[in-house]
């Protein structure tokens, strides 16, 4: 293979080639994002509704939200967010670890929401009483299209995960590093020392001559003899 073909096959700056849509860190991370903020918007309105009697009023309106409906699909809702946020910062180790975060708090969110789908009495009942104080519900319990959307959103979390781990190995470095080059053979340091001689310039070194030491050169004066005499 010709250095032309292994740079093609290697994807650019050498680093192996990233599969799926998400090969682009930045549209991985708006997609993760995404799908939480989505997940998070659904989790506000009301999921199930029904109606209690009490001794005061024969007929009390209940609904329930699915914050409380299923408490758990807002903390993963946030998680997601939290994962897709973290991916853009992240190292070649930790955002697979944030992968998997984002894959299992989507799995959560799903399953949260599957369980109301599948049994809503339990949440229409917390909800009446908390509402009216009773748990006698007098009609059927209503489910709105909310969860299900939900449940769709936390599958869609699952997936951009997975997507996004087939781009990750093409995604480059989070941010440049600032490293000194090597300096080229012959150059001087930054400390000013000669790297092929491995000595400071002549012009910094206190016994170059012509060079005197003012308390050397104060001292000579003060015995009255010249200090450049010796030089």
């Amino acid at each position: 293979m010709d250095d032309a073909a292994r740079t093609t096959h290697e994807g650019h700056g050498g680093r192996p080639p990233g599969r799926g849509p998400l090969r682009a860190r930045a549209r991985a991370v708006w997609s993760v994002v995404a799908v939480g903020g989505l997940t998070l918007a659904t989790a506000s309105p009301t999921w199930v509704s029904t109606t209690v009697s009490t001794a005061l009023e024969p007929t009390v309106d209940v609904a329930v939200t699915g914050t409380t409906a299923a408490p758990a699909v807002g903390a993963a809702a946030l998680v997601v967010v939290a994962g897709g946020v973290a991916l853009a910062i992240a190292g070649r180790v930790a955002r697979w670890v944030a992968l998997v975060v984002v894959a299992l708090a989507g799995a959560l969110a799903a399953a949260s929401a599957a369980a109301v789908l599948l049994d809503p009495v339990p949440a229409a009942t917390s909800g009446a009483s908390a509402t009216a104080g009773v748990t006698d519900l007098t009609s059927p319990v209503a489910v709105a299209v909310w969860p299900w959307l939900t449940a769709m959103l936390g599958v869609a979390a699952v997936l951009v995960a997975a997507l996004a781990a087939a781009g990750a190995p093409a995604w480059g470095a989070t941010s440049g590093r600032h490293e000194r080059a090597d300096a080229e053979p012959g150059t001087g340091d930054t400390d000013g020392t000669d790297l092929r001689s491995g000595s400071a310039p002549s012009g910094d070194h206190p016994d170059a001559p012509g060079q005197h030491d003012p308390h050397d050169a104060w001292d000579a004066l003060s015995r009255g003899t010249d200090p450049s005499a010796d030089r």
